[in-house]
């Protein structure tokens, strides 16, 4: 993306010379209704300041036409000043006035201003995603968080639509065939936090109302939108009772009422993310809308996303880091927020039980790559910003933030945070304003805790050390710190035993500090050995845990029997990583998966042990034992789904599990029957959603042909059903699906970025490797061809996805290697793409070799 980038230095120079007053935008989009029009009129009127009168600067335009530049009522060339990604001015006063008239592009890969079509009736919509740089895709800014400005938009727009922006619609006028909508000015906001909706869309409105302490009342005028041909599943009441538990929680905690008037939550098609937190007009991938039955614990993540979200409102909205290198300050807040406030105000009390299970894993995965960081990242330019929305700004910051709340305790730190809001109210900051605030409350200095949490990479490796005398008492329990920099964990460590009924229950727990390589616990000394050692019980720090060799072989036969949900949940987590690392063998690992996931009650837990038995066949699996691994998990999976509770989450989990590991006649023959009504599970409703997993079975079997696929379309004409049918037809084993697949993506850029998912997915399906082999040396010659012809969110899509992963061998290792070697100066982000893919192929090529043992 030549030309794209800017620099945090650039930033720098911009910043110290200029402030913003104000953003005035108009866009004209009645030209969206015609599928031959490419592009929205935008007019951008910014008054800034400049502290060096007679300097030039410039502001970022990605358009394929500027018809106008005018600086204080001069008229500027545009030919002159605008190059394709910047505008360039000169002369400029102490205090200016800029417009810039220009053509925009509408978008089909989620970037900037996106518009989809609805083939259920063929309406349009439209919405807008600037994170972090693609306002600059829409209107002409100064495109970096810390030149904040109030922000007035008006659009004009089909007269049968309704248009969202992040201050209230203020007056509509009738013009011509459409309307002008002008929404109120916003409070200081950045560029990238700005956003319009725009469409026939259907509304559901409610309103929130607070007393404040002095005396005063907030009133918050409510809305949740989704397609029209998503009303009938749209469930806005469970929406906006979250919405309400968390305005309640968040003013309770944060003692600052929310300050950007009204509260919008626009669910929108062909998202690229799970939400984005725009003040007063939130968006939300709309697979929110659930089509069809879901498990608990897919309400359980809606909610959490919405919080996260609405904590965004004070962290990252109302106090914004200054440059990306703070990207945590907004994500690891709202990461941590989201699940305290699920714990706190919600009925989804298993938050932290899903945190431990599944973000935390996406976080050892991030922290383990060569390309790992410290949570305060060193972000040189847009592109490295784009790829540190990752698990450690996310999951490993939200971790070191609930270890930071051990640290110095609740109460200190919610007080902290208040002051932290109060004191940078619509400003930037760094890390040292927050820390400054923490300390001041809490009494402590953060410096060392700062630099060992915040400042260096990496996961460290905790392990129980068990010494015990001949009557089986413990002479000695030490915790071994290994990985790294040794850092500070304040833990627990967990003894259980069995209770009467056979059961693992704890028996003691001890609170401590871990400092060093090696902390004696001393509390344990004398006591009996337990069946089970288990440290960081409770997950109150961020590490991995490894076993005693007692406490492992307790493991193997009992893990099940573990009564508490959070322990059981950290111990599956550990013995993932111990599958990942290459130290259990991948057949042991499945064995637990078949023995002990049926009694597993967390259906969240479960899930995550599909996913993750799934991934642990097909890439951790030595080749030779795949085929009969596969046989057990869908042999577990049939008796699973036939014993568990008619119409329970847990028999649609392994339904879908099922669909997922099906490959012998007897499974085959099922997922058939439950397609053609002609076998049935009681309970077990085959919606729409489920015969989509179903057909996919069968694609990725050879057993689904085109003209059936097709026909179930024929049924399911939405957007989602396309997706569902490119997905299965991309997966079909023919080296002609493979071909067409791949050719959709990388010949042409024609397709949205929905599609290009499914193509590559389909694509991917490790099931029949020997169809995709031929590709790696194509892959490699086309990469840096697609990192500079196409945006970044596609290019990224692209070079992850098609990353041949599931060509688990020696030659493709090599391959990835050669091309690093041959690209010293490739752009660092395609670089780190690479790296990461390359990590994972050596991850897999070690864990065979333990199986293999």
């Amino acid at each position: 993306m030549p030309g794209k980038n800017l620099s945090r230095d650039e930033a720098q120079q911009r910043a110290d010379v200029l402030s913003v007053d104000s953003y005035r935008i108009h866009l004209d989009v009645t030209s969206a209704v015609d599928p031959a029009a490419a592009t929205f009129r935008s007019t951008t009127t910014v008054e800034f300041r400049s502290s060096a009168p007679g300097s030039a600067t410039f502001l970022d335009l990605l358009a394929p036409t500027v018809r106008a530049v005018s600086l204080n009522g001069r008229a500027l060339d545009p030919a002159a000043a605008f190059d394709g990604v910047r505008v360039t001015v000169d002369g400029l006063a102490e205090r200016n006035v800029l417009v810039i008239e220009a053509d925009c592009a509408y978008s089909r890969t989620g970037e900037g201003l996106h518009r989809f079509v609805d083939p259920a009736d063929g309406e349009t919509y439209l919405y807008t995603h600037f994170e972090p740089a693609d306002a600059r895709r829409v209107f002409a800014t100064f495109e970096q968080p810390d030149l904040k400005a109030p922000y007035t938009f008006t659009v004009t727009a089909p007269a049968a639509w309704d248009v969202y922006s992040n201050g209230a619609d203020e007056s509509v006028e009738t013009e011509g065939d459409g309307r002008i909508w002008h929404f109120a000015t916003t409070r200081p906001i950045s560029s990238y936090l700005t956003a319009v909706v725009a469409g026939p869309y259907h509304v559901v409105r409610d309103s929130y109302s607070r007393k404040l302490a002095d005396g005063t009342t907030l009133e918050i005028p409510l809305a949740a939108t989704c397609r029209k041909s998503l009303a009938r599943y749209f469930d806005a009441d469970e929406i906006l009772t979250v919405t309400k538990q968390g305005l309640d929680y968040f003013h309770e905690e944060f003692d600052y009422p929310y300050p950007f008037g009204k509260y919008d939550q626009c669910f929108v098609p062909e998202y690229n993310i799970g939400a984005m937190e725009n003040p007063g007009c939130v968006t939300f991938r709309e697979e929110f809308v659930f089509r069809s039955k879901v498990t608990d614990a897919a309400y359980e993540g809606r909610a959490n996303v919405i919080l996260h979200e609405m904590a965004h409102m004070w962290f990252g909205d109302l106090v914004t880091m200054k440059w990306w290198d703070d990207l945590w300050l907004k994500e690891s807040f709202a990461d941590f927020m989201g699940s305290y406030a699920q714990v706190a105000a919600t009925r989804y009390r298993s938050a932290w039980i899903t945190f431990a299970n599944r973000r935390k894993a996406w976080a050892y995965r991030q922290d383990q790559f060569p390309t790992t960081h410290p949570i305060t990242a060193d972000i040189r330019d847009l592109e490295d910003a784009k790829l540190n929305f990752d698990g450690i700004t996310y999951a490993k910051g939200a971790s070191v933030l609930k270890q930071l709340v051990a640290y110095v305790g609740r109460d200190a730190f919610f007080d902290g945070v208040r002051q932290y809001f109060k004191r940078h109210a619509f400003g930037n900051t760094v890390l040292g304003d927050l820390l400054g605030a923490l300390e001041e409350t809490s009494g402590r200095d953060l410096t060392a805790w700062a630099a060992a949490w915040l400042q260096t990479s990496g996961v460290n490796l905790l392990t129980p050390q068990v010494t015990v005398d001949a009557e089986g008492r413990i002479t000695e329990l030490a915790v071994l710190q290994d990985g790294g920099t040794p850092r500070p964990h304040r833990l627990a460590i967990g003894l259980y035993d069995r209770d009467t009924d056979g059961s693992l229950v704890r028996t003691h727990r001890v609170e401590i500090d871990v400092t060093g390589a090696r902390t004696v616990v001393a509390e344990l000394a004398g006591l009996p050995r337990p069946a089970l050692v288990l440290l960081n019980d409770d997950d109150l720090t961020y590490c991995k845990i490894r076993f005693d060799d007692h406490s492992l072989e307790t493991l193997r036969s009992s893990l099940g029997d573990i009564t508490d949900p959070l322990a059981r949940a950290l111990t599956w987590s550990a013995v993932w990583n111990l599958t990942r690392d290459g130290v259990m063998p991948t057949r042991d690992y499945l064995s637990l998966v078949e023995r002990f996931a049926g009694t597993e009650s967390q259906i969240g837990v479960l899930q995550s042990l599909h996913q993750q038995a799934r991934g642990a066949l097909s890439l951790y699996a030595a080749p030779e034992r795949r085929a009969e691994g596969g046989r057990l998990l869908a042999e577990c999976a049939l008796r699973e789904l036939r014993a568990a509770a008619p119409g329970s989450d847990h028999q649609l989990a392994w339904a879908r599990f099922l669909a997922h590991t099906a490959t012998g006649t007897e499974h085959l023959q099922l997922v058939g029957g439950l397609l053609a009504g002609t076998a049935r599970i009681d309970g077990l409703e085959v919606d729409q959603e489920l015969r989509w997993e179903l057909w996919l079975t069968l694609a990725c079997a050879g057993q689904a042909t085109e003209a059936r696929l097709r026909a179930e379309l024929a049924q399911d004409n939405t957007a989602s059903g396309k997706q569902h049918l490119t997905h299965c037809l991309a997966a079909v084993p023919t080296a002609e699906a493979k071909a067409a697949a791949w050719s959709a993506v990388i010949d042409s850029d024609e397709l949205p970025n929905a599609l290009v998912e499914a193509q590559i997915a389909g694509f991917a399906q490790p099931d029949r490797r020997d169809l995709t082999a031929g590709y790696t040396a194509r892959y490699f010659d086309v990469l840096e061809t697609v990192w500079a012809q196409r945006s970044i969110e596609i290019a990224v899509k692209i070079v992850g996805g098609f990353f041949p992963r599931v060509q688990t061998d020696v030659q493709t290792l090599a391959a990835a290697d050669t091309w690093l070697t041959a690209h010293p100066d490739a752009a660092p982000a395609l670089r780190r793409l690479v790296l990461e893919g390359r990590d994972d192929l050596a991850r897999a090529l070690r864990a065979q070799a333990c199986d293999q043992v």
